[in-house]
């Protein structure tokens, strides 16, 4: 008997079963030979993969996973009847013929045993996923994904593929970003018979392939630790009348105690929960005058006899928030949480802010000042699209013209401007015996003179020009030598749109060599006082001080009511308004800054103010709005759903313009009525031509000239990146850079792995955050744009910690001098290199990129130096703007 006989083997026929004949139904690819024949005879007509997938009605990368797909269910075939034929005795020419393989070293090849494993592959893959589809509903199948489930990325790409045609649902969905605005792609895989709506509404159960286990923080979804509070009989409350006024905000702590100590620092903005119930708020600050038995004095604008644990609107201390998570509804910053303090900022993260001029402020100011500082804004941009242009590299050149030209638009949406010499934001503090026309600020040589604004900023009147005073006694002994801090007198902050001490900030700039112009505060505002002259907060559902809104009030909105007063103080600035007319619209704007917070009745603000007369004289009707460009820029503007824009010679026009693609996707309204989803985009980024925008004022001449020459500029940069075609690999440079391939492939396979997960996170913080707005909505309260601004950072951070995304930093590929150097020696492809350079700092990628072979400056660059130099700009910022040392700039300075 021949051996052979004692073995069975079960070699099956895959995909036979079922009601119908193999090879049958709606989708004609499910014939892996007919597939496969087919694509076959294009390819010999000549055809390229663009137009075979045209032909066939598919994408190029569905192409690919299912000639991937058929050519795997083929050898599969192939190899139970390969197996078949030997145990019958078939030799292997024999089987070569019958199965139409050019040699019998074919069939050699197919009968190893791990030609069985790679058969089975991607059909294990698509198991995994339709398991986790049956378990979680919506699974993310995104990149990154793969490493996950340990496979490749073609490999998940033909497994989604093989679940798509067998009637899953794949669709892409989009959802901002909570951190950059910026929108994040998702593909989703789900049961056959689910659309993209149904995705869409159920967002929050997008997951991970089960592979994936959540982590506990044991944290909030805030990411902060329980709140350890004070007993309110620590504290002291310094009443208005008793000199809490001249201090508003300010919370004086004993020195060593173990649950107040800022640390290192000498002031921080805080919140300190009381009791459980209650919290302060306001700048800490350390104190020798604190009486025998108390730890904390709290200052306060409230009249003696105010209870300190009241209600909202009647009490010293707040009442936490209905938030569990975070009852003091403010951002805390990380590692801030520090024994019963709450550090929201602390001294060194104020010097950290913008430092750019704004529209609001500068639209103000004389035109010789607004050209200067847009000027500076405009060259710098010009130097670094020539910058760009050098570069040889199609791939990097193309990262950098886009991100350039992305620049360019939002600098044209802002309208900010360069900040001028030795401009700085700093906190302000309270010192009582400063003179008013006075101010400590170390930062500053003493006795100069430096203009304050504050934001949102009404008007010229609101700039005190004060004398720095570094000598003065309590200043020194309170503050000493205050890195990002400024301490002035009470009525310096009232004329800053009444600021207090809580955490309020002021731009701060050195006047010297400048023209910044200011007046006397209004005189119509000298006296006023909101809460004292509208009280009652009638027709906000108020009727009486100190009781709750009533549900369903008139729907006061503060962000947009004060939105909606600035814009027309600077549309009646612009237009040359008069000192009474200037005077009613600033009086109403005091009133909404407070309005909710001391109940004040608004309405009756706008109809003394005659609020709606100005809005008809500057805006041209009562609801116009916005009548001039500084105001109208960056207002929203909605147009019908579009796809996310990518760059091709079809999505720009003649001039670089973008060409956006509508989805066309609708939804029916309460009413029954069709109606097309929208986008909220701004006026600027929707018009060609910033003076479409212009009510005709010379001002606004000037502004609609740079936000034209910045547009110009972003078209331009689209045009030429249209151009980059990538470079083919270099494989004498792969031989040579096999260590920095290795390595860099390494970093990126670290940095994909981590972005399933940061999807995660920023889906999970989405979900939250607008959950938050509804809540506030339904409770009736306005989140201010600096709360929203707060929220996102909190559910971000701690989402990121839930699902264990990583940090920023460790976000972002970091490479050595010789990785560079086999990147512009060509050993990548212009697909793996631009995934490297989508995942690296764009700044170092500008650095690397476009470095000067010797010390030498560019004719532009000399002339920037100097003209900043004579503008009073130190060496130091010179350097900082134009990205060279202090000593270069020296090196070039015309004396």
């Amino acid at each position: 008997m021949n051996n052979n006989d004692d073995i069975l083997i079960h070699y099956g026929t895959p995909r036979h079963s079922g009601r119908y004949p193999y090879g049958s139904g709606e989708n004609p690819y499910q014939h892996e030979s007919w597939f496969l024949n087919r694509v076959d005879k294009l390819q010999k007509q000549g055809l390229s993969e663009k137009e075979i997938a045209r032909e066939l009605d598919m994408t190029t990368t569905e192409l690919r996973a299912r000639k991937s797909n058929a050519k795997s269910e083929r050898d599969a075939v192939n190899y139970y009847e390969a197996l078949k034929l030997r145990n019958k005795g078939w030799s292997y020419p024999a089987i070569a013929k019958k199965l139409g393989y050019p040699n019998e070293s074919s069939v050699r090849t197919l009968l190893k045993k791990d030609i069985e494993a790679k058969a089975k592959a991607t059909s294990n893959t698509a198991d995994i996923l339709k398991r986790s589809v049956e378990e979680k509903g919506y699974i993310d199948v995104g990149l990154g994904v793969e490493s996950q489930l340990g496979v490749s990325q073609n490999r998940l790409k033909n497994a989604v593929q093989k679940l798509k045609d067998e009637g899953y649902t794949v669709e892409t969905i989009y959802i901002e970003q909570l951190g950059t605005g910026n929108r994040t792609t998702y593909k989703v895989l789900a049961a056959p018979g689910t659309t993209w709506a149904d995705i869409q509404r159920n967002k929050e159960k997008i997951s991970l392939p089960i592979a994936h286990v959540e982590k506990e923080t044991g944290k909030t979804k805030y990411g902060l630790d329980p709140i350890k509070s004070v007993d309110h009989n620590r504290i002291l409350v310094r009443y208005a009348e008793e000199g809490g006024l001249q201090k508003d905000g300010v919370i004086e702590l004993r020195r060593n105690v173990e649950d107040l100590d800022i640390g290192g620092s000498r002031y921080a903005q805080v919140r300190i929960g009381v009791d459980g119930t209650h919290y302060i708020k306001g700048m800490a600050m350390y104190s020798d005058d604190i009486p025998d038995g108390y730890d904390i004095v709290f200052n306060s604008n409230k009249p003696a006899g105010t209870p300190m644990l009241g209600d909202k609107y009647n009490s010293v201390f707040k009442p936490m928030k209905d938030d569990p998570d975070n009852p003091f509804g403010a951002a805390i910053k990380p590692g801030g949480q520090r024994g019963a303090l709450n550090i929201v900022n602390e001294e060194g993260d104020w010097g950290e802010w913008s430092k750019t001029l704004s529209s609001q402020f500068l639209s103000k100011q004389s035109k010789e000042l607004a050209k200067q500082q847009l000027k500076i804004v405009q060259d710098e941009r010009k130097e670094e699209f020539n910058d760009i242009l050098s570069v040889t590299n199609p791939v990097i050149k193309k990262k950098l013209l886009l991100s350039f030209a992305d620049g360019c638009d939002k600098d044209a949406e802002d309208l900010k401007a360069a900040a001028l010499p030795r401009q700085a934001t700093h906190v302000i503090l309270p010192i009582p015996n400063m003179k008013e026309n006075e101010i400590y600020a170390p930062k500053y040589d003493n006795g100069e003179q430096v203009a304050l604004v504050r934001y949102p900023h009404q008007g010229i009147f609101e700039i005190p020009i004060l004398t720095v005073n570094n000598k003065q006694k309590d200043a020194r002994r309170l503050i000493p030598g205050a890195s990002d801090a400024v301490g002035i007198n009470a009525k310096v902050a009232e004329r800053l749109s009444g600021a207090d001490f809580d955490g309020d900030t002021v731009l701060v700039i050195p006047t010297k060599g400048k023209k910044i112009k200011s007046m006397p505060t209004l005189e119509g505002l000298t006296d006023f006082n909101p809460s004292r002259d509208y009280p009652g907060g009638v027709a906000m559902g108020l009727p009486e001080v100190g009781k709750p809104r009533k549900e369903g009030g008139d729907g006061f909105r503060k962000g947009f009511e004060m939105g909606s007063v600035s814009n027309l103080i600077t549309d009646m600035t612009l237009a040359g308004a008069s000192k009474e007319e200037l005077t009613r619209a600033v009086k109403h704007a005091q009133v909404i800054i407070d309005a909710e917070k001391h109940q004040l009745d608004w309405k009756k603000s706008e109809r003394d103010n005659d609020i709606r007369g100005l809005k008809l004289k500057y805006q041209g009707g009562e609801r116009a709005g916005a009548a001039t460009l500084i105001s109208k820029a960056s207002g929203e503007h909605r147009v019908d759903e579009r796809k996310q824009w990518y760059l091709s010679k079809d999505t720009i026009d003649a001039d670089g313009n973008k060409i956006y693609k509508e989805t066309g996707r609708t939804y029916t309204d309460k009413f029954g009525k069709l109606q097309k989803y929208q986008t909220v985009t701004t006026n600027m980024a929707e018009t060609k031509d910033a003076f479409s925008l212009s009510s005709g004022t010379l001002m606004e001449s000037i502004y609609a000239k740079h936000a034209n020459s910045l547009k110009f500029l972003a078209n331009q940069a689209r045009k030429e990146a249209v151009k980059c075609v990538p470079s083919k690999k270099s494989q004498s440079a792969a031989d040579i850079y096999t260590d920095e391939i290795v390595s860099i492939r390494q970093k990126l396979k670290t940095i994909n792995q981590n972005k399933p997960l940061e999807r995660q996170a920023q889906l999970k913080a989405n979900i939250r955050y607008f959950a938050k707005q509804r809540d506030a909505k339904d409770t009736g309260v306005e989140l201010t744009k600096e709360d929203k601004k707060k929220i996102r950072n909190q559910l971000l951070n701690e989402a990121r910690l839930e699902v264990g995304s990583i940090s920023k930093r460790q976000r972002e590929m970091i490479l050595t001098d010789k990785e560079w150097e086999a990147i512009n020696a060509g050993a990548f492809s212009g697909h793996e290199l631009s995934q490297i350079i989508d995942n690296m700092d764009l700044d170092e990628v500008k650095q690397r990129a476009t470095p000067r072979t010797d010390n030498s400056l560019s004719p532009s660059k000399v002339s920037r130096i100097n003209n900043m130099y004579k503008l009073g700009y130190t060496q130091a910022e010179i350097a900082e703007r134009i990205g060279v040392s202090a000593s270069t700039v020296d090196k070039y300075i015309e004396r």
